[in-house]
């Protein structure tokens, strides 16, 4: 049985592609306008005022919106409700003592926006809803602190970090807990944010493996013999971090890649065998490059890797879930009827794990998002505090940046959605 979001989230993506391909003038009518946005004349200067990029509704590229919002208005995380109900805050808000207001210079563009876009992002539905404002990934200056500074910021510093949506925006209120301030090795606002949503996720997702420290005595650490982990997509955000981490950690890393032009890239970011599937069976050289299996495999592929992922892990090892991409269309902005009938299809082909079989084979199947984690603000901040580290010292590098202006953001998405990005959109 469908599930009401999505099904919402089917109807509206049909309508869009039926609007597009056989109305086009008519896309206009699609698009929502928010109660905070600000629609006086083209002509009145604005000054000073927040620009974000509104999503009204489910559907392709039309949706998103880059609108002005109303004097004093500015967008908000869903975890700092108790501010104002997200996206937008209301004019006049109090900021609470841990939150201040930056002044965005900076976000990047996940794989993860364009299905929040598509309405199938389920933190987004849960938290937020229609309108949305996109975005995790912000990097910026501090402009406005709390009556009662507690922060540990001040106005002007620079900062980069995350936010739980909004990020697509030039100003923004977040818990200071999710900034830090941005090291000297990080010359620019885009380098900034193109680090925290993909190092994080990397991060927790070596914890889930047994390879990053509970505490910072290096407590919690399981030392598994077998060293050999494989990452899907390693030449990716969250892949490039995964290998480098993993190099770190002491791991010996299996990376795959799509494409023969990124095999270079791979083999530049500390893997010690690179697979590319274009051109070699991934499975058979998978098996010869580590024998006894591998302790942990990373896979965010989905359908088309999941079950032999599973079938490649060692005893003991950790198959670490945290996408679904093959899932998705690649290439389109909107999602035809077809698309939704193949993605029906691959729904109901995904692999099935039993829990005797976990048992025996002494396996695990972990999975996470970390758009989930707005209570767990102290897992997250000691994970940001180990990746400024790593960053400092030199041995975690930023993923290779592509600067789009914020009118472009329909392009960056495009350039996501067609599987072909190297680095990050910013």
């Amino acid at each position: 049985m469908l599930d009401v979001d999505v099904l919402i989230a089917l109807l509206a993506n049909v309508l869009s592609w039926l609007v597009a391909k056989f109305a086009p003038s008519l896309l206009p009518l699609l698009l929502p306008v928010s109660p905070e946005e600000d629609t006086g004349d083209a002509g009145v200067d604005r000054g000073d005022q927040t620009q974000a990029i509104s999503i009204g509704r489910p559907g392709g590229m039309e949706q998103l919106r880059l609108i002005t919002l109303k004097k004093g208005v500015c967008t908000i995380g869903y975890n700092c409700r108790m501010i104002s109900p997200p996206p937008f805050t209301a004019p006049g808000f109090q900021l609470t003592s841990d939150c201040v207001v930056i002044r965005n210079c900076a976000f990047s563009v996940n794989y993860a926006d364009c299905c929040i876009r598509w309405g199938l992002y389920d933190s987004a539905k849960q938290y937020v809803g229609w309108p949305i404002c996109p975005g995790f990934d912000v990097s910026g200056t501090v402009e406005r602190v709390p009556d009662n500074n507690r922060t540990g910021l001040e106005v002007g510093d620079k900062v980069f970090g995350c936010s739980l949506f909004g990020a697509y925006s030039t100003r923004l209120v977040i818990p200071s807990v999710q900034l830090r301030k941005i090291p000297e090795c990080l010359d620019t606002f885009a380098k900034a944010a193109s680090i925290p949503a993909v190092a994080l996720t990397a991060l927790y997702a070596l914890h889930l493996a047994g390879y990053f420290p509970l505490d910072k005595e290096g407590n919690g650490r399981i030392k598994f013999t077998n060293k050999s982990v494989l990452i899907h997509s390693c030449a990716g955000g969250v892949g490039s971090m995964l290998c480098g981490m993993s190099k770190i950690l002491g791991l010996n890393v299996v990376g795959v890649v799509g494409r023969t032009s990124k095999v270079e890239e791979a083999k530049s970011l500390g893997c010690d065998v690179v697979i590319d599937k274009s051109k070699e069976d991934l499975w058979s050289v998978a098996e010869q490059a580590s024998p006894n299996g591998y302790i942990a495999i990373f896979d965010a592929n989905g359908v088309s890797t999941l079950r032999q992922s599973y079938d490649h892990l060692a005893p003991s090892g950790r198959l670490i879930v945290f996408g679904f991409h093959s899932n998705l269309p690649v290439g389109n902005d909107m999602l035809s009827p077809m698309e939704w009938i193949r993605m029906g299809i691959k729904m109901a082909t995904m692999p099935k794990f039993d829990a005797m079989d976990l048992t025996v084979s002494n396996k695990s199947v972990l999975g996470f998002n970390l758009s989930f984690f707005a209570d767990e603000r102290d897992v997250l901040s000691d994970m940001f505090d180990q990746v400024l580290e790593w960053i400092e010292q030199g041995k975690l590098k930023c993923p290779r940046v592509v600067e789009m202006g914020m009118a472009d953001v329909a392009s960056a998405h495009g350039l996501i959605q067609s599987g072909k990005a190297l680095g990050r959109s910013s």
